[in-house]
């Protein structure tokens, strides 16, 4: 599980750079960044526990509501446009889902310190 850590700080960061047209890049760049470094430190070995579990309970629960606050589901992609926005469905589906993947990081995160606490 530590190599797939490894694997999620590299991720992370490009998802971090992808935010450079987003309309709020600071605030998605520090909180895919903020998921590199967890994920570095969690590949090293060195887990701060509260610290995941707020993480966790927040990226989960704004992924949560960022998903109920679409009106209907349009998808991520634009016909014939690619990754442009054309509706603010769609960019909210991408950020539940994006948060969704980094809640699912920390949930990974907090299992592989309560395992390594065992030991």
């Amino acid at each position: 599980m530590k190599y797939f850590a490894l694997l999620l700080v590299p991720l992370f960061i490009l998802f971090a750079g992808w935010q450079y047209n987003d309309p709020d890049p600071l605030l998605w760049g520090t909180i895919y960044l903020i998921a590199a470094y967890t994920a570095l430190r969690a590949f090293q070995g060195k887990f701060n526990q509260e610290l995941l579990l707020v993480l966790l309970i927040w990226s989960a629960a704004w992924a949560i509501s960022s998903w109920t606050q679409m009106t209907a589901w349009e998808g991520f992609f634009s016909e014939n446009e690619g990754l442009t926005m054309k509706t603010p469905n769609q960019e909210l589906a991408r950020e539940a889902c994006g948060l969704g993947i980094v809640a699912v990081a920390y949930l990974l995160f907090l299992g592989m310190s309560y395992s390594q606490r065992r030991r």
